[in-house]
């Protein structure tokens, strides 16, 4: 759902619809990111002290993911009133969107550090949600595209809303009985949950490096479709946004193995920082794919892509685990397991961070957009990289071992620890 809305959102109201301009469209999902954000922290601290016959987790889940896919559905509907009508609807609905998505997503992220308490646990159940995120991905921008050309916008949101809540119900059922063992509550006042949360040394040198990745890669699938209308030439937008992402998912899968096998033999923090430092080098060659002579151009934008999925692998793969070792970390120091405020709080900043991706688009496509000038579509790769790069400087310094809590009571852990990356 996150990969569709990123991919078309700004694309159906400015260039489908022609409801909105670019000017409009990015600060306005710039605000309800920023309006909505505020709650991730407060909604998890909630989620970990909460007390009923289902656990902790649960009642969220169940109660918050079917708002969450008819809000995202009908953001791909707005009222024929106007421009002031659409852009109230967008507003409204991105909030309303946001919030459930938080209500549902995070205590289900959650779970994690309580169904895999080692390390190497958590890297394979990470494995595995790279893969499922992979054929959602998939779902989300391949075949999203396909229903874009041959059923329309509202056919396509409402698809995805239904995949959503299918999907996102199987694997709560799935970890049922884990999900009611929930029970140990965290009895820290907000005031010094919070502050505890936002203390913790590897918490705040990791949390800026998976953002700040994550604002570069959605700059560059929301430029997408105009890399394909304006450099390509295409007019069939969503068959080439399909092909285009198919391709790095598909290197994105074939490349988890091997990084999870690696980490295994160094550490998370290493293999990580180091698929961020590629990133940052990868994603500045967009603005010179096209441009090679002698090859066709969309050979060129497809080996870009494909090139690209490497270091999606890794910096998709690590991101749970390491934050939930944070989290084992945070127990050490607190006594209390304090999962969904640490998922949360993570959610708060990336939100805040990820709501300058349409706002950068925007300003990007603003210094051009076309096949004549198409400036602003090739900036979006440097600018993407540059934003990695300032992730990769940051997590430099993170240095907490893969086995927290082995390491801090001095058992032997069976992964070294690894230098800085």
């Amino acid at each position: 759902m996150s990969q569709s809305r990123g991919a078309w959102l700004v694309y159906f109201y400015v260039e489908e619809t022609g409801l909105l301009s670019l000017a409009i469209v990015g600060p306005l999902i710039f605000a309800a990111r920023l309006v909505e954000s505020v709650d991730d922290a407060l909604i998890g601290y909630w989620s970990d002290r909460t007390r009923s016959r289902l656990g902790r987790r649960l009642p969220f889940i169940l109660t918050a993911t079917p708002f969450w896919g008819v809000f995202a559905a009908l953001l791909f509907m707005p009222p024929e009133a106007g421009a002031t009508a659409a852009a109230a609807w967008l507003f409204l609905l991105l909030v309303l969107t946001f919030l459930f998505s938080t209500l549902s997503s995070g205590p289900y992220e959650a779970l994690l550090p309580e169904i895999a308490p080692t390390s190497a646990e958590r890297v394979a159940i990470s494995g595995a949600r790279v893969y499922f995120g992979a054929v959602g991905g998939l779902v989300g921008l391949a075949v999203s595209g396909l229903l874009v050309d041959r059923l329309g916008f509202a056919a396509m949101a409402t698809t995805m809303a239904v995949i959503l809540v299918a999907t996102r119900y199987l694997g709560t059922f799935g970890v049922w009985r884990q999900a009611r063992a929930s029970t140990q509550t965290a009895e820290l006042p907000l005031r010094e949950a919070l502050r505890a949360t936002f203390a913790n040394v590897p918490f705040l040198r990791f949390l800026p490096s998976f953002v700040f990745f994550q604002l570069g890669l959605q700059l560059l699938l929301g430029v997408l479709p105009f890399y394909v209308a304006a450099v390509l030439g295409r007019e069939n937008e969503g068959t080439w946004v399909a092909i285009l992402t198919a391709t790095a998912i598909a290197v994105t899968l074939a490349t988890v193995p091997i990084l999870a096998r690696r980490a295994s033999r160094t550490s998370k923090r290493r293999v990580f920082g180091r698929s961020m430092l590629l990133a940052s080098l990868v994603f500045p060659l967009l603005a010179f794919a096209g441009f090679l002579p002698g090859i066709p151009a969309e050979a060129q934008i497809l080996a870009f892509m494909a090139l690209a999925g490497v270091p999606i692998a890794g910096i998709y793969l690590f991101p749970s685990a390491l934050t939930a070792d944070i989290v084992d970390h945070d127990e050490t120091l607190t006594g209390m397991r304090r999962e969904a405020t640490y998922y949360g709080a993570q959610n708060f900043v990336e939100k805040t961070a990820g709501s300058l991706s349409p706002l950068l688009l925007t300003l990007l496509l603003l210094l051009g957009s076309t096949a004549d000038d198409p400036l602003g579509i090739r900036l979006a790769g440097p600018v993407a990289g540059a934003i990695v790069l300032a992730g990769f400087v940051v997590f430099r310094r993170y240095e907490l071992p893969d086995n927290v809590l082995a390491e801090t009571r001095g058992e032997r852990t069976s992964a070294p620890a690894g230098g800085r990356c």
